[in-house]
């Protein structure tokens, strides 16, 4: 399974080494981080107003695992990790197919993938937390 580009903390930690060792520029490989990663610009009132926010340090420990399994790119405990994620509730701001990605927060003494997400878009640190399979999202912030 291919599974999407991520500009991750890792990417920019090997870029930024390289640069310190050989001299030069610290670039790294994939997208540009927006001025304020966490914030989502673009999208219809409705969407934004749906969408909260948690502090990844209020996520339960489950979801640290299946973020650090995301930069890592993997191996993912299920085979529908990784796969594009729709939209089709609308909560979450319109991006073009292919942008969300959909990984499992796995649940304790669940028989089945349980409800826990995350999703992630293709921005640096756009990743979202759902605990009641995608009634509701709140926005990772990384800053507290």
């Amino acid at each position: 399974m291919n599974f999407p580009p991520r500009f991750s903390r890792i990417a920019a930690l090997g870029a930024l080494t390289t640069a310190l060792l050989v001299g030069g520029p610290a670039v790294a490989a994939g997208p540009a981080a927006p001025a304020a990663a966490h914030r989502v610009a673009a999208a219809a009132p409705a969407a934004v107003a749906s969408v909260g926010d948690i502090c990844y340090s209020d996520l339960p420990s489950q979801a640290h695992d299946t973020l650090r399994l995301i930069d890592q790119g993997g191996p993912f405990p299920y085979p529908k990790d990784g796969t594009v994620f729709s939209n089709r509730e609308g909560i979450l701001p319109r991006q073009t197919n292919g942008y969300y990605h959909e990984y499992t927060v796995i649940t304790p003494g669940s028989p089945d993938r349980g409800a826990r997400r995350i999703v992630t878009g293709q921005r640096t640190d756009e990743d979202y937390y759902t605990a009641d399979h995608y009634a509701s999202f709140d926005l990772v912030d990384y800053g507290c």
